[in-house]
């Protein structure tokens, strides 16, 4: 029924703290033994904290246009937009006593169901500012409107209901506190999405960053509009100046937007001054919340770039350095050029250590890996057609990657032999006293390794070539333990 609404779900996030599927519905077991209400941070009520981000972005965007321009003037679909949303945040603020939490613990990441430690952890945390955020202003302008409807006769209590509409106004900017609701929203969708890639954080961190600047910019131009409206907009004021007074709503947003960001980046501002003490603080203010924006901006660019592509970065450090190796050894051009052309083919610009990768997965996923990349370079060795699956994986474990440059000479005729080449890609010159023949994706040299004999032929690079290797000794190692196959 419906309190399935309220389990965990099977998905990458609770896998990766649960670890089975199996865990995930000892957790659901768990959750309905409890026999309380409580809302699970891996439910589906992932798609409700998604919804309420949306709906207070809309509240941060639109209550400071209704207090700055509409005057009053919102119409029926933005005041009943007003108590839909002060009505969600109230239920909202009695929803997270139900909240599941997700511990901080990095090791030890699970959920916390217990109905009073919730509750202790919420009321010491953001209670009371979620309390003030959604104290229901919708509400009151409602009232005070229909009272100012009832007393238009009256013209002395309509200019008190008046001035009481314009104080709650002003009273609901207190509305404003729910950016840190906000902050909170893009934080909890960040633990309980569905991925845990450093890409999808990353997004979410700047698409939080760019709607933070969005909204400053967008409060800091109503209020270049709102305080002279405040002061009923005297003959100095840059409203009365650009002959704004009945322009439209959108082309006054523009101006108050438009000198907000010339105060914020300290654009042209030379030519808006500021005639009366209040403009001189609005500008002032603005300066410092500009000052502070690109501050923000710029550190979080940086924390960005930083954490981006570490591989490259790896991969950048050690060139710098074997780059100054080479200059203190003082090899010719020529030898350094070639070692940069072969760090460029065998790391193509993305530095990683291969054993170490290997060794961090598990056996079964290392076979399958090796099983992917060469068991059709070992199929068509003879030696190696129709043998045990088992022979083969560990053949395939033995096989080492390695990359030679156009020129390479990899073997040398009459030398004797310790390691047979797979030619993964590229192509390769045979040669003899007698013959010459050209190898290339899929083919194989060096079978002297078998007998550990001396090579028959020089073996060339024509081209780059990404090849694996098999030792002698390895092979011999591998050999131990299939006596059918080294009696063959």
């Amino acid at each position: 029924g419906w309190r399935a609404l309220l389990l965990p779900q099977l998905n990458r996030q609770s896998l990766y703290v649960y670890g089975s599927e199996v865990a995930v519905e000892k957790e659901c077991i768990r959750q309905l033994q409890s026999g309380v209400f409580v809302i699970h941070p891996f439910s589906l009520m992932s798609y409700y904290i998604m919804c309420m981000m949306a709906i207070t972005f809309l509240n941060l965007i639109g209550i400071p246009m209704e207090i700055a321009f509409l005057d009053g003037h919102s119409g029926l679909a933005w005041e009943g937009f007003n108590v839909f949303s002060d009505t969600l945040f109230l239920i909202d603020v009695a929803l997270n006593f139900r909240m599941g939490i997700i511990t901080e613990d990095a090791e030890l990441q699970e959920a916390i169901l217990d109905i009073k430690r919730i509750r202790v952890s919420y009321l010491r945390t953001w209670f009371i500012p979620d309390v003030i955020a959604a104290f229901p202003i919708g509400y009151i302008l409602l009232f005070a409107q229909d009272l100012q409807y009832n007393n238009d006769d009256n013209p002395s209590k309509t200019n008190r209901m008046m001035r009481i509409l314009m104080f709650v106004r002003i009273l609901s900017l207190i509305r404003l506190a729910r950016v840190s609701r906000l902050v909170r929203f893009f934080n909890e969708v960040e633990k309980v999405s569905n991925a845990n890639l450093e890409v999808v954080r990353l997004f979410f961190r700047i698409l939080s960053l760019f709607m933070m600047i969005f909204l400053l910019c967008h409060w800091n131009g109503c209020i270049q509009y709102f305080v002279p409206m405040l002061e009923e907009f005297p003959s100095d004021c840059w409203v009365r100046k650009e002959n704004l007074m009945n322009a439209t709503v959108i082309v006054k947003y523009s101006w108050g937007v438009f000198r907000a960001l010339s105060q914020m980046i300290a654009l042209s501002y030379g030519s808006m001054d500021a005639p009366t003490y209040v403009e001189m603080w609005i500008v002032m203010v603005s300066m410092v919340s500009g000052c502070l924006m690109y501050t923000v901006l710029v550190a979080n660019a940086t924390a960005m770039i930083v954490n981006v592509d570490p591989a490259a970065k790896e991969y950048k450090s050690k060139m710098s350095r074997l780059e100054h190796y080479m200059t203190f050894m003082k090899l010719p051009p020529e030898l350094q050029l070639r070692i940069n052309n072969y760090y460029q083919a065998r790391y193509g610009g993305k530095w990683f250590d291969e054993k170490d990768v290997m060794d961090t997965v598990s056996s079964a996923l290392k076979e399958q890996i090796l099983m992917v990349m060469c068991s059709r370079l070992l199929r068509n060795v003879p030696i190696f057609q129709n043998r045990d699956e088992n022979f083969i994986s560990v053949i395939l474990q033995k096989l080492e990657y390695e990359v030679y440059q156009e020129g390479d000479v990899i073997i040398r005729q009459h030398v004797p032999g310790d390691r047979m080449f797979f030619i993964d890609h590229g192509q390769v010159l045979v040669e003899t006293d007698s013959y010459e023949r050209e190898l290339c994706d899929g083919d194989f040299f060096g079978t002297c390794v078998l007998t550990k004999g001396k090579h028959l032929a020089t073996v060339k690079a024509l081209t780059d070539c990404q090849c694996f290797s098999l030792s002698w000794d390895d092979f011999q190692k591998a050999l131990e333990g299939f006596p059918d196959v080294k009696k063959d």
